[in-house]
């Protein structure tokens, strides 16, 4: 969006809306461009450990609490780098019997002190901006692998494309990862559902299931997006925000068809869930007046000391 655009929606000057779009950059939540403002990522950008980790944090608690409740005792999976499936491996400290491939430090970490865990790393080199290990030394130790499953994030997730990301060597560990894996599970936030980077990592046919938090109403990009990985096959979990009960959209095929729905389990371990079909929704309709409210809410921050606040908690709602 323009600045001028932005200065119109939120009532105020470019001038201000400028300023205001630096403090946004400053956290991650969108990029700056020549005269604009874009959504962050883009198709050659990717964000380092420290901004991703406070971004959309409690939809990655919720997508690691169903995520988690897919893995059994004693199975072997591999787990990929990002700071969802650093939630993810949290959770999975307490299946006993697990045996965990990882190429990220930070997925090995949580899992360090998981005694009935056995974590095995990948060799390679480090790369500092999400604690991974990448390059020919990662893909070659993970030759011969065969696990379970694969659970594994990136930078954007369409259905023309499947998942990809904006690093080269990430993605090529990420494809090593998929080949090792019997079933391949894609842990993404709503955010990134209708976002394309460059590199392509896991097809859209080689994707098994996706597991997701509930989009506002109404961001129709992503229940399109949804719809659409519904349609090619991709079995589709919802987690709720607040991590409590989840339900699950699976993919075609009727009556029959796979589809889980249930909460994570406690310190006993991920509780096993009941399987069943829950429809798909299709695409959300637009809520009528979302500008006016965006409007209203900026008249509220004309109180004393109050306008700055509410512009930019307007404009990052939006």
């Amino acid at each position: 969006m323009s600045l001028r655009e932005l200065a119109r929606v939120v009532q105020t000057s470019e001038v201000t809306v400028r300023r205001d779009v630096r403090a946004l950059e400053a956290e991650g939540l969108l990029d700056r461009r020549h005269g604009g403002a874009v959504l962050p990522g883009g198709f050659t950008r990717e964000s380092g450990f420290p901004q991703k980790s406070h971004l959309a944090t409690a939809e990655k608690t919720a997508i690691a609490d169903l995520a988690a409740s897919l893995v059994e005792e004693g199975e072997a999976i591999v787990v990929g780098a990002g700071t969802t499936t650093q939630e993810l491996a949290r959770r999975l400290a307490r299946v006993p019997g697990l045996t965990v491939v990882t190429n990220s430090l930070l997925v090995a970490q949580a899992l360090a002190h998981a005694n009935r865990v056995e974590v095995v790393m990948t060799g390679g080199t480090l790369r500092g901006s999400n604690y991974a290990l990448v390059g020919s030394g990662a893909e070659q130790s993970l030759q011969g692998l065969r696990v379970s499953k694969a659970f594994l994030s990136g930078s954007g997730l369409t259905a023309e494309r499947g998942l990809s990301t904006s690093n080269m060597l990430s993605a090529s560990v990420d494809r090593a990862l998929v080949q090792a894996a019997a079933e391949v599970v894609v842990l993404a936030d709503h955010s990134k559902l209708g976002t394309d980077t460059m590199f392509q990592t896991v097809p859209t046919d080689v994707i098994t299931r996706l597991v997701t938090d509930e989009a506002p109403a109404h961001d129709d990009r992503a229940a399109t997006e949804l719809q659409a990985l519904a349609d090619q096959g991709v079995e589709v979990a919802v987690a709720g925000a607040s991590g409590g009960a989840t339900n699950a959209q699976g993919g075609p095929g009727g009556p029959g068809g796979p589809g889980v729905s249930g909460a994570s389990g406690g310190e006993g371990g991920p509780a096993r869930q009941q399987r069943r079909d829950v429809p798909l929704p299709g695409p959300r309709r637009q809520v009528p007046g979302a500008a006016a409210g965006l409007r209203s809410a900026a008249s509220l921050g004309e109180q004393p000391g109050g306008t700055e606040r509410a512009r930019v908690a307007d404009m990052r709602r939006r």
